[in-house]
């Protein structure tokens, strides 16, 4: 197995803040960049070593105030990469957050839910934004 390493992308107007690492992937923010390949290709490629150097337990922490139409496509892609998982039901945990009161978000969030096959569950809080992103990055929330 070789070794995988630490991926990170601070946040923009943009673009969603990114954490990526063995045993946890980190996406929150707003993803509403005009071309969002630019941005998840790399993304994409770290899950797909992951996946493939066999990672084990996994935690996915998800949160948007704010994704397009073209970074939704490119969300499923990654979870879709992540479902290939050895043992995904028992080793990969999906944490869709969404603001109070967003229902598109709640929606989306369900939406994903029901095409992935490993617990998924989708949560209201009290405020989006930085601060909250750290609470749930440093297991506070």
């Amino acid at each position: 197995m070789s070794e995988i390493t630490v991926y990170q992308s601070e946040p923009t107007r943009k673009t969603p803040w990114v954490v990526l690492e063995p045993g946890r992937i980190f996406m929150m923010g707003r993803s509403i960049s005009e071309n969002p390949g630019v941005f998840y290709r790399p993304v994409y490629n770290w899950i797909r070593n992951y996946v493939a150097a066999n990672p084990g337990p996994t935690i996915i922490h998800l949160g948007f105030e704010y994704i397009n139409t073209s970074s939704t496509k490119w969300v499923y892609t990654l979870l879709r990469e992540l479902s290939v998982m050895e043992d995904v039901v028992e080793n990969a945990s999906v944490n869709w957050y969404y603001d109070q009161g967003d229902d598109d978000m709640a929606e989306l969030g369900f939406i994903l839910r029901s095409l992935i096959e490993c617990p998924f569950v989708v949560t209201e809080i009290d405020g989006m934004g930085k601060k909250k992103y750290e609470e749930i990055l440093s297991g506070e929330e």
